[in-house]
């Protein structure tokens, strides 16, 4: 096959890793200049966060983009609530990924479950959220399945809604969970610095 597969692309890349707060950090640095920085908690292996850089226009270092993890950067939080206190109330949508699943949690949508509709769109290749009341509407598309070129499945689509959020989850395919399983066992062969210094001392 011409195009490396997904995996052979994260294998070929540089990494560094880094322990720290029990998560382990792990940094990709790719061919074509894009860098991926992911955290993975150390006694799960459950990914925490997943953000994507790449150069600008005129080969400067881009801003971090959140596929995974809270959305806004610490830095912009203060910031953010002194001068905009009004968008507190509007939906903040963000992937917070399970073992066995990938989830989205939209925050600040009030209404009953009954509400909402969540479909697969399969010739776009996204999913998307309605709502009867027409207050909310959101297309979104699942990296990972685009990554390893698998078809999106609405069996494996689901949704609830608690405590004013709209969970969202899409049961991972067999060759995602089995993909995943080989790069833990990769990653877990990096020798990880922990924070501050050099040596490979566990914490």
């Amino acid at each position: 096959m011409a195009v490396p597969s997904w995996l052979e692309r994260l294998r070929a890349a540089g990494k560094t890793a880094l322990v720290q707060d029990g998560k382990r950090k792990i940094h990709y640095l790719f061919e074509d200049g894009k860098e991926m920085a992911e955290e993975y908690d150390i006694k799960t292996g459950q990914l925490i966060s997943r953000k994507w850089r790449e150069k600008n226009t005129l080969g400067g270092t881009g801003q971090w983009q959140v596929e995974v993890g809270e959305p806004t950067s610490p830095f912009l939080g203060a910031l953010e609530s002194e001068l905009i206190t009004e968008s507190s109330s509007n939906p903040i949508f963000m992937r917070k990924d399970t073992l066995s699943s990938f989830q989205w949690r939209i925050r600040n949508l009030p209404y009953p479950k009954e509400v909402y509709s969540v479909s697969v769109e399969e010739e776009q290749r996204c999913c998307v959220i309605r709502t009867t009341n027409k207050k909310y509407y959101k297309k979104f598309s699942i990296p990972d399945l685009d990554r390893y070129h698998l078809p999106l499945d609405a069996a494996a689509l689901s949704f609830t809604h608690a405590n004013n959020t709209l969970i969202i989850t899409y049961q991972k395919p067999k060759e995602i969970l089995a993909a995943e399983e080989q790069l833990q066992k990769e990653l877990k062969k990096i020798k990880a610095a922990n924070s501050g210094d050099g040596d490979c001392k566990t914490q």
